[in-house]
């Protein structure tokens, strides 16, 4: 499906430096919107919901997965993480240029249902 907007997806090995590169690029390019993942995982220092990560209980995770509301969802060191299909199919419908930090497998996923997403993977120094 063609959409306005972008999705710019950053996939690499945690450490890798993909964080670092997305902020950069979004202090160079004020157009480009973050995405914003779930997670069942606590809140780390001055994380707040709905900015770094929307925080869920597992039973509410759960029920997302359940009603098929992730483009791609994954276990990673003991939590889950995933992206929200409708968040992200609204936000390029209306023509946002949109930027998502994910594992390489996500990345495939998103692929498969979003075939003009641009995917950048980033290699460890």
């Amino acid at each position: 499906m063609d959409y306005p907007g972008n999705l710019f997806v950053v996939a690499a090995p945690s450490g890798a430096g993909k964080s670092s590169l997305v902020k950069a690029l979004m202090e160079l390019d004020s157009r480009i919107q973050p995405a914003v993942s779930h997670t069942t995982r606590p809140p780390r220092g001055q994380e707040k919901h709905g900015r770094e990560y929307f925080f869920l209980s597992p039973e509410e995770f759960d029920g997302m997965v359940q009603r098929d509301a992730f483009l791609e969802w994954a276990h990673v060191h003991g939590h889950r993480y995933g992206t929200s299909r409708h968040t992200i199919e609204e936000r390029v419908a209306h023509g946002a240029d949109v930027i998502l930090e994910i594992d390489f497998q996500g990345a495939i996923n998103i692929k498969k249902i979003f075939a003009n997403a641009v995917l950048i993977f980033i290699l460890p120094p």
